[in-house]
């Protein structure tokens, strides 16, 4: 079980500092706040702080009431926002922890640090800020990439890890699937990306939106207003376009890591079947011990806003029944 390091063993740290995930706290820059908006909101009770992780502050959600702790990571194209409709669920049980990713969101966006080693123990400077020492990881896209490189860091602080729809820089079969056409992007960055993308953030983003969703499903025109508004902002894109620079770096710390060593925790592999499917079981059998498949049936990449209750169900059954390492 996770261990709260707080004065008070019985509090985690953030109950001294939690407040009401009220609306000024979202009313930044004119971008819009959840409650004005259809996006679902985080429960009334869920705190929000931005918390420095060495250097650079995240922007980080908590709520619940579990002794046990959970780190929910998004990938491009979204924010911690992502996971809302799950909030709310999990926190019956757990304590749940979503920071914005680094540069993403609300978090600051520093000029370097970008490759996800760097991620992970800025992470884990967070959780240290929280008073929480061991959590599983749910993680989607870029967010796997953080969550393989902070239990490959941190064994001993990971209980269970789900990852979802997104492979692993330097994983095999990472080498074929970066020569698909299809993640072109994966190498569009830099000024010249950038000046492109400029006051068109809408039309980049609508891009991964239309062709990563399942042919039949859309990805809801909320949630596009909603990110493309956050995007928007002064550095969020130049920020987004670093997180797949760094692909080379964190290819070879992967690998680095896999040689090292294999994860032990419970991993629960979850791919759309109409997005990576079983090659995530594949990806993650080749750097831990312990995986157990799930492919949801109709989905693309975007698994919580296409097949959202289907995603919900597999990873509560896999976070309420493996037993705590």
């Amino acid at each position: 079980m996770p261990q709260f390091t707080s004065a008070r063993a019985a509090t985690p740290r953030w109950h001294r500092w939690a407040r009401p995930l009220a609306l000024s706290a979202l009313l930044v820059a004119g971008l819009p706040c959840q409650a004005e908006s259809s996006v679902p909101a985080f429960p009334a009770s869920f705190a929000v702080r931005d918390i420095d992780g060495g250097g650079a502050a995240l922007h980080v959600r908590v709520g619940g009431q579990g002794r046990e702790a959970v780190v929910l990571l998004h990938g491009f194209g979204e924010t911690g926002d992502m996971w809302a409709p799950i909030a709310a669920p999990l926190a019956e049980r757990f304590t749940v922890i979503v920071p914005d990713l680094r540069g993403m969101g609300l978090s600051a966006r520093p000029e370097s640090g970008y490759d996800k080693k760097t991620q992970a123990r800025q992470l884990a400077a967070v959780l240290d800020g929280l008073g929480v020492e061991r959590v599983a990881l749910v993680t989607h896209d870029i967010g796997n990439m953080v969550g393989y490189a902070f239990a490959a860091q941190y064994p001993g602080r990971v209980t269970r890890f789900a990852i979802i729809d997104a492979p692993l820089p330097g994983i095999e079969p990472w080498t074929e699937i970066a020569r698909r056409h299809a993640v072109w992007h994966w190498s569009f960055w830099g000024p010249d990306a950038e000046r492109l993308v400029a006051d068109r953030e809408r039309i980049y983003l609508d891009r991964f939106w239309n062709e990563f969703t399942a042919p039949g499903n859309r990805y809801p025109e909320h949630w596009r207003a909603h990110y493309a508004a956050l995007y928007r902002q002064p550095g969020a894109m130049h920020a987004a376009f670093e997180q797949f620079k760094a692909f080379d770096q964190d290819a070879i710390d992967n690998r680095a890591f896999a040689a090292q060593a294999r994860l032990t925790v419970p991993v629960l592999a979850v791919g759309g079947g109409r997005s990576y499917g079983s090659t995530m079981a594949t990806v993650m059998r080749n750097v831990a011990d312990d995986v157990r498949e799930e492919v949801i049936p109709g989905s693309g990449h975007w698994v919580m806003e296409e097949r959202p209750a289907e995603l919900i169900a597999a990873v509560r059954r896999f976070l309420e029944a493996s037993p705590a390492r």
